[in-house]
């Protein structure tokens, strides 16, 4: 199982490949690149999909040999191809669909294609940027100084028998997620800690695994510099030494 993997007691990376910002040669690059520096996870979705994700997932799955998780913007991003899925419920918002009513219209789907499950408890905070999810799922994200809120809605959402939490700040954020809002959530909860969004320097990502994160994402920086995620890797590394 993979969600089994997600309780070790060594930091992870994940890369995460939006279908419509690559071109089959970057997917190729940044595929080989995840299969050479022991990438621990990659997730591949987007808030809008207007590319083939199975033809993207196939070209992935030629050069990765790790697990390739769906992290779907809607409904419609589910395939086969995948090794699994994070059923994200957007927990800090309010609009049904996302809480709810996409994972009803595509649970008959997954069941039947026999996709890992991973329930998961998507956070949006506030990092400084109008981003593409909170346009889309209609959502307020949780400001940045609210960690009390922030910490809540992860206590609720493990209650409620999520699997994972994930803190997002979205896609191009200008900033990461604050450290005290991590620290909150990881000392609050005893699931998975997943963090996103803003991460584009080595310091980003030694700040989000210090303050307590037990998965790490990477996109935007790595769709503008395929080389960064070399110097990721090594932070990783050092930090399960």
């Amino acid at each position: 199982m993979i969600y089994d993997s997600f309780f070790t007691s060594t930091k992870k990376l994940a890369l995460l490949i939006d279908p419509d910002k690559h071109s089959t040669e970057s997917v190729t690059l940044v595929a080989r690149l995840a299969e050479a520096l022991k990438i621990d996870y990659v997730f591949v979705g987007g808030s809008i999909l207007m590319a083939n994700i199975e033809h993207t997932i196939q070209f992935i799955k030629g050069y990765y040999s790790g697990p390739v998780l769906l992290f779907p913007g809607n409904s419609c991003q589910v395939t086969h191809n995948a090794d699994g899925i994070l059923f994200l419920s957007l927990i800090s918002g309010r609009n049904a669909e996302f809480l709810i009513g996409n994972h009803v219209v595509s649970a008959p789907q997954i069941k039947q294609i026999g996709l890992e499950v991973i329930p998961t408890g998507y956070i949006l905070i506030d990092c400084g940027k109008n981003t593409s999810v909170e346009y889309m799922s209609n959502t307020r994200p949780i400001p940045a100084e609210k960690v009390d809120i922030a910490m809540a809605t992860a206590m609720a959402g493990e209650m409620l028998g999520l699997k994972c939490l994930y803190l997002e700040g979205g896609s191009g954020a200008n900033s990461i997620i604050p450290s005290s809002i991590i620290k909150g959530v990881k000392t609050t909860t005893q699931i998975p800690l997943i963090v996103g969004g803003g991460i584009r320097t080595d310091k980003n990502l030694l700040d989000v695994y210090e303050a307590g994160a037990d998965i790490a994402v990477v996109g935007t920086a790595i769709e503008k510099d395929q080389s960064l995620l070399q110097s990721f890797a090594t932070v990783r590394n050092s930090c399960n030494k």
